[in-house]
């Protein structure tokens, strides 16, 4: 139910976090029940960012703020900004961590809120949920797009939480977009001597251009 672009955007930015987050196990008899409750928090996410973030008379703030709701409603954020600083996390100070964790959310905002103002009537349509491992549940939609382009599968990687659930990794014909991300902020790293707060530096940057 989104734009193609928007749509990978929201999700490509919160992917890969499914390796950090603590191991569940259900029983076989849950299976349907774990299935039912997945497909529909995916159906629940599309509808609340279609609903909230296309609105029309949307100020910028008001939209920045609806987004940022919703990214924490649906996404495990604080895992997924952990996951995609990688092996830096470990060697960040805590202050570090601290900055590092509310660029990583103001970053996220400004970059995608504002592509919600458009929209071109796409549509998301879920096809099956499956359980693996006992603990995750992969539910497969297709993006449908208009005037006959050719469908984009994407399969999203959901996981309770909290007595809900959250996504933890979204897989975009097969790609795994959190890992690009993720290789991103490494290569910043390594290029100011394998200090994080060159990463830092470059978000406070990002952030001051694009607020």
């Amino acid at each position: 139910m989104l734009n193609r672009r928007l749509f990978l955007t929201f999700v490509g930015s919160f992917a890969g976090a499914v390796a950090l987050l603590p191991d569940q196990t259900f029983a076989a008899e849950d299976d349907d029940e774990f299935e039912a409750g997945a497909r529909t928090f995916i159906e629940h996410l599309a509808d609340d960012a279609l609903v909230s973030l296309t609105q029309s008379g949307l100020e910028t703030d008001q939209r920045r703020e609806r987004f940022r709701q919703l990214m924490h409603q649906y996404f495990a954020f604080n895992v997924i900004a952990k996951w995609v600083l990688g092996r830096y996390w470990r060697r960040a100070s805590d202050p570090q961590r601290k900055e590092y964790l509310a660029l990583f959310e103001k970053l996220m905002v400004i970059t995608y809120a504002d592509r919600f103002e458009k929209y071109a009537g796409e549509k998301l349509k879920i096809q099956k949920t499956e359980v693996r491992a006992e603990k995750d549940a992969l539910v497969h939609s297709v993006l449908q797009r208009p005037d006959g382009q050719k469908a984009v599968a994407v399969v999203w990687r959901v996981r309770p939480k909290d007595d809900s659930y959250k996504v933890v990794d979204v897989m975009v014909e097969g790609l795994s977009m959190g890992i690009t991300q993720q290789k991103e902020f490494s290569s910043v790293i390594r290029q100011h001597d394998n200090k994080v707060e060159g990463l830092l530096d470059e978000l406070r940057k990002r952030v001051k251009v694009d607020t």
